[in-house]
């Protein structure tokens, strides 16, 4: 999640990276279906039902691939259908458009504390894969994984071809589908010797999240232990304690009114988590181990 270097100019507040009359994305109830993993700079496939995100110019787009390095899909299994009735906001953090819209996604928005900017472009690996399609790639994968247990899911973005939306509309989408919980997903760029992942919860910001910080505690210890538990990764060796971040500068987590952390799946400036985090197959375990976290959080 930590910016790559960006020259953004200061603005006036922006609600949404998007042109004017656009909407939020409605949750669905068709699963994406996940193409094999092909070359890194191709797209993942967007979940066909889906609306377009706002700022995502490319809504006619063909479902593509999810691009990267790693094999074909992994089976898929049935799953148990236990959280029907349950809603989870799932939030792909960046976009693939904001590299090259620096004046909106530069603007500047009240996160509840302080000014920060509508969205960043985010991190990538030495090889070039991006943060925004690793987040992208992810999120299909576990957006299909919530549908087959019967979630209704509310994502923030329904392609990587888009420019934000602004953390105030990502925090907005989850908060007007009343979800159950929301995940925003990201991969750090970190120091090039650190490893490992960690999930951020939320700080109380006075008037605005003081009613979910302590679900979003536990949500926080049960995306942790599942995550752990499926990918074999270890704690951040450099951010947080034990696995655990906890902040109150992240306007997603600041407006939030539902249960909501971030997770940082891994360090995409370290060559090992670099590795990992550009396999098809291992993406897989990644949604897997959220699902599974989501599922200890949420479900009956």
């Amino acid at each position: 999640m930590r910016r790559i270097a960006w020259a953004l100019p200061a603005a006036a507040a922006l609600i949404c990276g998007c042109g004017a009359g656009a909407s939020a994305p409605q949750a669905t109830s068709q699963p994406p279906s996940p193409a094999p993993a092909s070359h890194q700079s191709q797209p993942a496939a967007s979940p066909p039902s889906a609306k377009p995100a706002p700022g995502n110019s490319a809504a006619s787009a063909k479902p593509q691939q999810d691009g990267t390095s790693g094999g074909p899909e992994l089976f898929r299994p049935n799953r148990t259908g236990i959280l029907s009735g349950k809603v989870v906001a799932v939030d792909p953090g960046h976009n693939g458009g904001n590299f090259a819209a620096a004046s909106v996604i530069g603007k500047l928005i009240w996160n509840g504390r302080e000014t920060e900017t509508c969205d960043t472009t985010g991190a990538q690996t030495d090889g070039g894969y991006t943060e925004a399609q690793f987040n992208w790639n992810v999120a299909v994968y576990l957006t299909a994984d919530l549908r087959a247990e019967g979630a209704t899911v509310a994502l923030t973005r329904t392609s990587n071809t888009g420019v934000g939306p602004c953390v105030t509309e990502r925090a907005a989408i989850g908060n007007d589908a009343h979800a159950d919980a929301a995940i925003s997903i990201h991969a750090d760029g970190g120091p090039a010797d650190g490893h490992g992942f960690h999930v951020i919860a939320p700080l109380p910001v006075r008037g605005h999240n003081e009613a979910i910080v302590a679900p979003s505690k536990q949500l926080a210890l049960d995306v942790r232990s599942a995550y752990r538990d499926a990918t074999g990764l270890s704690f951040s060796t450099y951010a947080g304690n034990d696995g655990l971040d906890f902040r109150d500068d992240l306007g997603g987590l600041n407006l939030s009114t539902v249960p909501k952390v971030f997770i940082e799946c891994g360090n995409m400036r370290n060559a090992s988590d670099a590795g990992q985090l550009g396999s098809a197959a291992f993406r897989q375990r990644i949604a897997e181990g959220i699902t599974n976290g989501l599922l200890q959080f949420t479900g009956e």
